[in-house]
Formats: C-alpha cells, sequence, structure tokens
C-alpha cells in the first residue's frame, strides 16, 4: 500500500492565502505564523533603529526592512519567507513585492511557534542561498546567536552582550541597553 503524498504548495499558494494569514513557506510545505507579540516587536523596533540610524549616519546605501517583506531566495518556486528584520546592501534585489535574492543579514526573533524552523530550516536555506550573516534572537534562552554564513562560524552572546554586525566593519549593538 502506497502512503499518502503530502501536497507541494508553491509561492502562488501563499500569495492566494487572505491577507490578514501570515505564513510562510519551506520547501513546498506552508507554516502558519502566529500574530507576534509585544516583546517580539520591541526588539524588532529597537534592532531596527540601532542597524537603519548606523547605515544613515554613513550615509550607506544598505536598506533594512521589517517583515512582512517578503524573500524569494531561488527561481524554484518552494521558499516564501518574511524574516523579521533583514538587511539589503544591493539595491538591484529590491523589488516593491520583496527581495529577489539573498538578503545580507537576517534576523530572526524566536517566537515558539517558529522556534524549529529558525533553528533548522531557515539557518539551511539561509547558507544554502548565499546570506552573509544571521541572527537568532532567543529572549526565553537569553541567546543572540550570530552566524557568519561566508566563513560557516557562529558565535552566541546574551542579552548583556555587544554583539557585532558581521557585515558592517564598525557596528556593534549593545543588548544590554535594550529594555524589555
Amino acid at each position: 500500500m502506497a502512503l499518502p503524498q503530502e501536497k507541494t504548495y508553491t509561492v502562488e499558494d501563499i500569495l492566494a492565502l487572505p491577507e490578514n494569514v501570515r505564513a510562510e513557506l519551506i520547501d513546498g510545505k506552508i507554516y502558519y505564523q502566529a500574530a507576534p507579540t509585544r516583546t517580539h516587536q520591541r526588539i524588532i523596533g529597537w534592532l531596527y533603529r540601532k542597524i537603519s540610524g548606523h547605515i544613515e549616519s554613513k550615509n550607506g546605501t544598505c536598506e533594512t526592512i521589517i517583515a512582512p517583506f517578503a524573500v524569494f531566495l531561488s527561481e524554484n518556486n518552494k521558499n516564501y519567507l518574511e524574516p523579521d528584520l533583514m538587511v539589503i546592501c544591493d539595491e538591484s534585489k529590491i523589488t516593491e513585492e520583496g527581495c529577489k535574492g539573498a538578503p545580507d543579514l537576517i534576523i530572526e526573533v524566536v517566537s515558539p511557534s517558529t522556534r524549529r524552523n529558525d533553528y533548522n530550516q531557515k539557518l539551511f536555506l539561509y547558507r544554502t542561498a548565499g546570506v552573509r550573516e544571521y541572527w537568532i534572537v532567543d529572549r526565553e534562552k537569553n541567546r543572540i546567536t550570530a552566524y557568519d554564513l561566508e566563513k560557516e562560524d557562529s558565535i552566541e552572546y546574551t542579552f548583556s552582550d555587544n554583539v557585532k554586525v558581521g557585515i558592517f566593519d564598525d557596528l556593534e549593538i549593545d543588548f544590554s541597553e535594550l529594555d524589555i
């Protein structure tokens, strides 16, 4: 007896969802997302201000974008992600519909419903697609894991540490300043 086949979804299926439904597509499987918590949003807003303020102060050309904003990592039509925060330094990748290709930096703030994907599937996808740096900010575990995907290296920090932003020569974020 043959095993039942799991349906494989595409980007078109994600785009056809009602506007108020948040979901990501990873290798053809849809992962629905709960609304983020207040703490989650405060962390993302704080990181956005730190990073975009730095870029602006240096007259940089990179763009910092907060979710929901689509990332199409490949042309295979089976992956559609909405990272919590991303920095894109190649403006040719940015369209009105989303980022076509790998952002330079992606930051995900862990939620109970995204924990497994953030630590496993997304790490693999981002590494494979050419994302340069990926952070997992895990408030519950008091941990920020910064992956340098170009060097295949990672460093773990706590919420009382300075975290070096690898894609910039001169930016460290002092997580002890985060008041949550």
